[in-house]
């Protein structure tokens, strides 16, 4: 195997991990920023009020998400599983 495969390969697991986690962090930071900004408009200043929206909404999105993620980390390993049998 050599270096421009191993970058292949590490370039599409990049690729794979930014598809899988992006919705999931991009729904935590709109979450968060929103409470944030709750908390901004309204004075509380309650250090934990943010943990238990953003766990709900990232379960949330993670349960109506996982066939895409399941796919996608399905397709990864398919592809990684072909470069095994081909040997390369």
């Amino acid at each position: 195997m050599g270096g421009l495969a191993v970058i292949e390969i590490a370039r599409d697991g990049i690729f794979t991990f930014f598809k899988v986690a992006g919705p999931l962090m991009l729904v935590a930071l709109v979450i968060g920023f929103s409470v944030s900004l709750l908390q901004a408009l309204t004075q509380i200043q309650e250090q934990t009020l943010i943990y238990v929206p953003k766990i709900l909404a990232v379960f949330v999105a993670m349960l109506l998400m996982l066939p895409f993620i399941g796919d996608a980390m399905a397709g990864y390993m398919a592809r990684i599983a072909a470069r095994i049998v081909t040997g390369g």
